[in-house]
């Protein structure tokens, strides 16, 4: 089981961080949310809980609990610029299908 980040990616979380100022690393996980069903979900991490499972890449943690690290096994985050627009990307080979705007999915 695996979670990876672009380079992208990496420089991102590592600037969130330090310009945070605390935390051990990125938590990605799914919550139930959207018309599809499920919602990817960032959040900082302080304080590993005991069924966390920890991918390190360079310098960078992410942190996935082991109830989403089934929908999200083989995910790669990415960090990407549009226009305007810059955000977080999913790259998620377990997703079967997505609402019409992005923000949710189902496997």
């Amino acid at each position: 089981m695996a979670i990876t980040l672009t380079e992208s990616a990496a420089n991102r979380v590592k600037t969130f961080l330090k310009n945070r100022g605390k935390g051990i690393g990125l938590r990605l996980g799914i919550k139930t949310s959207g018309c599809s069903g499920l919602a990817y979900v960032l959040e900082f991490v302080d304080e590993l809980n005991a069924d966390d499972k920890v991918f390190e890449q360079g310098d960078v943690k992410i942190i996935v609990d082991s109830k989403s690290l089934v929908y999200l096994d083989g995910t790669q985050l990415d960090f990407v610029k549009e226009g305007l627009n810059e955000g977080f990307k999913f790259a998620n080979p377990n997703v079967k299908d997505q609402c019409g705007c992005g923000e949710s999915f189902n496997v």
